[in-house]
């Protein structure tokens, strides 16, 4: 707690946001002052908060976090511990670890599942490096669900109605806002690399410098909550859904990932001639034969598989490519010492720890089976067919009859996970669709 106390003293904080990522990435927490979280009192959070659905519900089967709704222990972890600059009086927040009382790991706590699959890596002598780019949408304020979205309008008085992939301009029409968030992300250490607008109507991305694994989920947990804010500050909402609106492109959460030795820090991915190694293709392997089974967690809701369409700069398969934006994994253009894969198929809605740990866990499947992945393609992966699930029901099917992501991720994690998307799907199919009365009402 040293550091911790210092860092309170040094910025005259008087409250503290002590907050830990749920399944959703949300984050969940407590407000607390300063003279009572130095008081060494731990605090407590029901270890339920973990499996609370997007619509405030549970899972019915009660064993997954004891019947008796009991409490974990959240423990602040110092090398989080940053300022809120967005709050009025001077506020730090810091990330908890979750565990029980004997101070054995919450295995369902997002932050121990990443933990869990780099301790893998370690064993072997390996470390993962990964760079996220996070897509979004500014949009409108819109209070009314039922209506659907529409771009803000910038400094030219009207909003976007074309699509400006790559505009300048169009990244300008919100200069105040991306100044307010390169300020709040500079304030908290966030790292942020590039900015560019993408493809959609006031869709942007933003670029982290590559690192370490569970300091970039904690910069993009963090990022989220900031851009959030930020865009409230300017009357308009920053949305993170996959999908937001229909006759645009989804938003993705694109991963760039390598493997270096531990001790030396080469590339492991390429030989000493420069060419390719076994673990590279293992690798490529272990994406293409396990990310089915993990579509839950890269794709976690229904909205997620509404981007993941045919010509809509989404994949629609597991193909790999060199330098292939039409494939789930691409392999950028770059020399044998930054040889690395991309990613593609996890949604900006997907919580970051697990989508991180999600693609590590089978890329490490892939190597440690010594798999062999297919040929790559050099032509357009969407005239192929699909090979993703289409649906977030046959995801959830394909997740939980997986064995070896059941080791990977963990029994208690996978099971309480799929009771979680499951209790969400059931609580959708419940709502009568404006499409449905539309079309059905009156016509069948």
């Amino acid at each position: 707690m040293h550091d911790i106390d210092e860092f309170l003293k040094k910025h005259r904080i008087t409250e503290i946001e002590a907050i830990i990522p749920d399944m959703a990435g949300t984050a969940r927490g407590k407000i607390i002052p300063r003279n009572k979280f130095q008081s060494g009192e731990s605090m407590r959070l029901p270890q339920a908060v973990m499996i609370q659905t997007v619509t405030g519900d549970y899972p019915e089967d009660g064993s997954l976090t004891g019947v008796t709704d009991p409490d974990m222990v959240c423990v602040p972890d110092p090398s989080t511990i940053r300022l809120i600059p967005w709050a009025v009086d001077p506020t730090a927040q810091v990330i908890h670890d979750c565990v029980h009382f004997d101070g054995t790991p919450v295995a369902i706590s997002p932050r121990h599942v990443l933990r869990q699959v780099l301790d893998k890596y370690a064993k072997k002598g390996w470390k993962p490096v990964v760079a996220p780019e996070l897509e979004f949408f500014l949009v409108d304020m819109n209070i009314d669900p039922d209506l659907p979205l529409k771009p803000p309008v910038g400094r030219t008085g009207r909003p976007e109605t074309g699509r400006q992939a790559y505009s300048i301009e169009a990244v300008n029409e919100f200069d105040p806002l991306f100044e307010d968030i390169y300020e709040y992300c500079d304030v908290q250490e966030l790292e942020v690399d590039t900015l560019i607008h993408e493809v959609g109507a006031a869709q942007m991305e933003i670029n982290f410098m590559h690192g370490d694994p569970l300091n970039l989920a904690d910069r993009v947990f963090l990022f989220k909550r900031t851009v959030r804010e930020a865009a409230l500050r300017h009357k308009m909402y920053a949305t993170f859904m996959a999908k937001p609106m229909e006759n645009e492109p989804g938003s993705a959460m694109h991963v760039h990932q390598s493997l270096v030795d531990a001790e030396t820090g080469s590339n492991l991915f390429t030989g000493a001639n420069g060419e390719p190694t076994a673990l590279f293709h293992g690798y490529i392997a272990g994406l293409q034969k396990y990310t089915p089974a993990l579509m839950p967690i890269f794709a976690p809701y229904i909205n997620s598989y509404r981007r993941l369409s045919r010509f809509m700069a989404a994949p629609i398969n597991v193909q790999w490519g060199y330098d292939n934006r039409t494939v789930g994994f691409r392999i950028p253009h770059s020399g044998p010492a930054a040889r690395r894969v991309e990613n593609r198929i996890p949604g900006v809605d997907c919580n970051p720890y697990l989508a991180i740990a999600a693609t590590l866990a089978a890329g490490y499947l892939g190597m440690t089976q010594q798999l062999q992945p297919t040929e790559p393609l050099t032509s357009d992966g969407y005239e192929l067919p699909y090979q993703l699930p289409r649906n977030l029901e046959e995801g959830l099917s394909l997740m939980g009859a997986c064995e070896p992501l059941n080791d990977m991720l963990g029994e208690k994690f996978v099971r309480a996970y799929l009771a979680l998307k499951e209790t969400e799907y059931e609580a959708f199919f419940r709502v009568i669709s404006s499409w449905e009365r539309r079309h059905l009402l009156l016509h069948v």
